[in-house]
């Protein structure tokens, strides 16, 4: 394996439900052989690897010296407390930062020190100690993450037109501090707002999203036609939250573009209506008492069909002796059909 492609290799990664996220490969240091002498004392800048710098787990307390030339670079599962402003003013072209396991505070953030970076692509600052987004953040900017951590508040994602995937699971957010806030984000894809506090569906989310992830809240209705102006959403998730039949109106879910929905761990006692096009339905543990054909297929014919492949509805009131016999000509292509 060449290990210069290894940036390469961090970019999206398909997952088994079809939707895609960012996942980076952890290599052990050994791998890389000698460090380059253009790197800090205590971190390893492979020979082979030259422009990143590993500096994980050696309880850091403060980010080392960069020196010139380190485009990406490694700082997690330390003891950082503080970034300085000038703490990565020899490498104003970093492309990666990478701050995940630290004691992080936004007080400790000094000044602009993020925005100076005119080429960050990728900013990952997961598992701190953060009660806000940081910023000003540079228009470079293409995945943010912020999991874990304790926001509550988030601040000005303006003029951030390349930034694509935002994470923001486990933390302390609710929908009055989410609306509004990535109106202006036109890039913007992909989107997880799960394990937060949100009683109500966000307003003002981008209608570029591809993939929203609302699970893990307490969420107990939908806005009347709110889905409708996401033109090309396809992955949607809204399991474990508090969904009730009268919090559903008639079509919240008909829409042509989505391919997966998960409505897994609600309270439904019957099953929303979906488009045709949808492929994988998730309904598990739910109080759904019976199946009905239309709410999969408006009429049934030969090229009138549900593109249904898998649909889960184990843990509810149905059972395999109460699927209607006309089930199999709308679901016709399905592969997994789970019930009790």
């Amino acid at each position: 394996m060449n290990l210069g492609m290894f940036p390469l290799l961090l970019a999206l990664i398909g997952c088994a439900s079809g939707s895609y996220y960012y996942e980076d490969y952890d290599f052990p240091l050994s791998i890389y052989g000698r460090s380059s002498p253009n790197c800090a004392p205590e971190c390893n800048c492979p020979e082979s690897y030259p422009t990143a710098m590993y500096c994980d787990e050696l309880k850091l307390k403060s980010v080392p010296m960069v020196p010139l030339g380190i485009k990406y670079l490694y700082l997690r599962n330390n003891q950082i407390d503080h970034i300085d402003d000038k703490a990565f003013e020899n490498v104003t072209d970093l492309q990666w930062l990478i701050l995940d396991h630290n004691l992080l505070e936004n007080s400790k953030i000094k000044g602009k020190v993020f925005s100076k970076l005119k080429q960050l692509k990728k900013l990952h600052i997961n598992y701190n100690n953060l009660t806000e987004s940081v910023g000003p953040l540079p228009k470079s900017l293409v995945d943010l993450q912020l999991t874990n951590n304790k926001i509550s508040k988030l601040g000005s994602f303006d003029g951030l037109v390349n930034l694509t995937f935002i994470h923001l699971q486990h933390n302390q957010l609710k929908e009055d501090a989410v609306s509004a806030a990535f109106r202006g984000l036109k890039s913007l894809e992909y989107l997880d707002l799960s394990f937060n506090q949100m009683t109500k569906m966000p307003s003002g989310l981008p209608v570029s999203l591809l993939t929203l992830y609302l699970d893990n809240n307490k969420i107990s209705n939908i806005p009347d036609e709110y889905f409708k102006r996401f033109n090309g959403l396809q992955y949607l998730r809204l399991s474990h939250n508090a969904l009730a039949d009268s919090g559903i109106p008639g079509n919240s879910f008909n829409v042509s573009s989505l391919l997966e929905l998960d409505l897994s761990y609600n309270k439904l006692k019957n099953i929303p209506t979906v488009n045709e096009n949808l492929e994988n339905y998730y309904l598990e543990v739910n109080e759904l008492e019976k199946f009905e054909v239309k709410s999969f297929c408006k009429i049934l014919g030969p090229l009138s069909y549900s593109k249904i492949k898998h649909l889960r509805l184990d843990g509810n009131r149905i059972t395999q002796t109460s699927l209607p016999p006309d089930m199999y000509e709308c679901l016709r292509v399905a592969n997994e059909i789970t019930v009790n």
